[in-house]
């Protein structure tokens, strides 16, 4: 794993297909990924997701560690980025055909 600003992510080598399907499984997750793609990037603190700030942050964690979502920080917010171009080069197609399916 490498730090990102000091949030630790996996390096594309250490992505794993049953991490990222896994990550991508549950509806709440599935709206945040699709949110980012639509956006490009997002702050944790832009999601309108009635839920607990803890619950909201597993799941931004789940994601990060899975190495769906890059996290970096900016000041005191959490920018979330999608790993398009790591996941590509891990698994050709899966995600961007994932996240067209999700967004019909």
């Amino acid at each position: 794993m490498t730090k990102c600003s000091e949030i630790r992510q996996p390096l594309r080598e250490e992505l794993f297909l049953p991490r990222v399907l896994h990550a991508l499984s549950d509806p709440v997750r599935m709206e945040i990924v699709l949110k980012i793609a639509r956006a490009g990037q997002v702050a944790c603190g832009a999601f309108d997701i009635p839920m607990p700030k803890s619950t909201l942050s597993h799941h931004f964690k789940v994601l990060r560690e899975s190495g769906v979502v890059a996290s970096r920080r900016e000041g005191n917010e959490l920018i979330n980025s999608l790993r398009l171009e790591d996941l590509e080069t891990r698994f050709p197609g899966v995600v961007q055909a994932i996240i067209a399916a999700g967004s019909r």
